[in-house]
């Protein structure tokens, strides 16, 4: 960040830790273990010893067994194998996945892509607040149904759905479980293994890691058809060079990454700027107040449009919705999903908090929105009404 910026995005991207580059770094240079770990010379068998070590660590942090866990490029990636290749892989069982209208782009265009192939696509109901039922996932299965993939942390809200409990509704109807855990790590505590959990998705980058890798979690006998092809490496399930600084500058951060020590911090940042953000009159809180991840807040600001109140603390890196939709000039469609309609949801900024995240910046974010908010209502005064609809 630039001097005098407060960074506030945090669920679209984290800064790399300190520590993490330092790992990574004996991964580059003459000098660094940077040969290809396929290599059977000792140079790349040091290389590899470094790639299982970090896969280990990833394994421990989201409560895996190491021969679970297969390197990509990332949770969007990830997402593709977890819904075609299972899909690919299991179409002897039928053809028809469920999802939810919440879910990421990476699962909602990949089931689009499905669609386009001939498989269906239900998508099941959530309540006003995001929350989707174990109930409503299971009035969705049906005897042709391979695959149910649900969010865990949205990106978007926050909410926390209850994966476990879904899982098992799954596993008592005979069908895979996916969920997409990139915003979890850190934050929420996953354990897969003890979970039933089929497929899981994973990246660096949302927890102090560096961008371009991920992982996908497999559960031992669970078949998915790879996407690409060219090798053996992660069992012939993800071919192509590993990039051996990028994974273990991945392990390294989720050895760091511990939830249980890191949520009530960043839970007591979320609800101090919530404190001081509720003050302004007409303000909503979107997504399920409690139910809810510890770093993501979704807050409508009725009367003003959101990127110009982005623009008027422009001190401030906050968001309009998802990073991966910055570059479309629509409403958030998680938040019309949820029932808001377009004017609230073109009101609406998304404050996601971190480990470097201060109660100074905190309380500085607050006043600043309180006084934009009033200076931007007061322009606006003689428009439609600007009170929540």
């Amino acid at each position: 960040m630039q001097p005098g910026e407060i960074y506030l995005d945090y669920a679209a991207t984290t800064p790399v830790d300190q520590r993490v580059i330092e790992a990574m770094t004996e991964c580059l240079g003459l000098e660094g273990d940077s040969a290809n770990p396929s290599s059977s010379h000792p140079p790349g068998q040091r290389a590899r010893a470094r790639v299982e070590k970090a896969r280990a660590q990833i394994a421990q942090r989201v409560g895996a067994s190491p021969e679970t866990i297969r390197f990509t490029s990332g949770a969007t990636e990830s997402d593709n194998l977890a819904l075609l290749g299972a899909m690919a892989a299991n179409k002897h069982r039928g053809r028809h996945l469920i999802t939810s209208r919440l879910e990421h782009k990476a699962v909602l265009d990949t089931a689009g892509a499905l669609q386009s192939r001939g498989c269906t696509v239900s998508f099941v109901d959530h309540d006003d607040d995001g929350v989707i039922s174990p109930d409503a996932v299971e009035a969705c299965i049906r005897d042709d149904t391979v695959l149910v993939s649900i969010m865990h942390v949205n990106n978007e809200t926050g909410v926390v759905q209850d994966i476990a409990a879904i899982g098992k509704r799954c596993h008592q109807r005979g069908v895979l479980f996916h969920a997409d855990a990139a915003q979890s790590t850190g934050k929420v505590p996953l354990k897969l293994d003890d979970w039933p959990v089929d497929l899981a998705s994973l990246t660096a980058h949302k927890t102090y890691g560096p961008m371009g890798i991920g992982a996908i979690y497999i559960r031992k006998g669970v078949n998915v058809q790879p996407l690409i092809h060219g090798g053996e490496q992660e069992g012939g399930l993800r071919p192509g060079t590993l990039a051996t600084h990028q994974i273990v500058g991945f392990g390294e951060a989720l050895e760091l990454a511990d939830p249980d020590q890191e949520g009530a911090q960043l839970a007591e940042r979320r609800d101090r700027l919530w404190n001081g953000l509720s003050a302004i009159e007409g303000v909503r809180l979107n997504g399920h107040p409690t139910q809810r991840s510890p770093h993501v807040l979704n807050v409508t600001f009725p009367g003003v449009q959101a990127e110009s109140l982005q623009l008027a603390v422009s001190e401030m890196a906050v968001s309009t919705g998802s990073a991966c939709n910055s570059d479309i000039p629509e409403p958030s469609y998680v938040l019309s999903a949820m029932g808001l309609s377009d004017a609230l949801a073109a009101a609406t900024l998304r404050f996601s908090v971190g480990r470097f995240t201060t109660e100074a910046e905190i309380d500085h974010v607050a006043e600043r929105m309180r006084a934009e908010v009033a200076r931007l209502r007061a322009l606006a005064r003689g428009a439609p009404n600007w009170t929540a609809e």
